[in-house]
């Protein structure tokens, strides 16, 4: 499984930095992942569902520390490069 696109919506507010869409393989895309600015610095959110007793249950999420190094990776790096084109325009 292979990150191909990465699609950076910045957002101007405190906690939340961006949303963040992704495909994978050029045929299923993840919308709604967030990037945000948490204690420890940028970390990346699956998208999630509120529940009946307000807690938040992911929609979808990796199932090992691998893949989720990899797609927190390209999701950082691609938002890092936003930022830095917003910065310059």
């Amino acid at each position: 499984m292979e990150v191909t696109e990465v699609r950076v919506f910045p957002v101007s507010e405190d906690k939340l930095k961006a949303y963040v869409t992704i495909t994978f393989d050029d045929c299923f895309v993840v919308r709604d992942v967030k990037v945000i600015n948490g204690n420890n610095g940028l970390f990346v959110a699956m998208p999630s569902k509120k529940r009946k007793d307000g807690s938040f249950k992911d929609m979808a999420h990796p199932l090992n520390n691998e893949t989720r190094k990899m797609i927190e990776s390209k999701v950082l790096e691609a938002y890092k490069r936003e930022v830095e084109k917003n910065l310059k325009t």
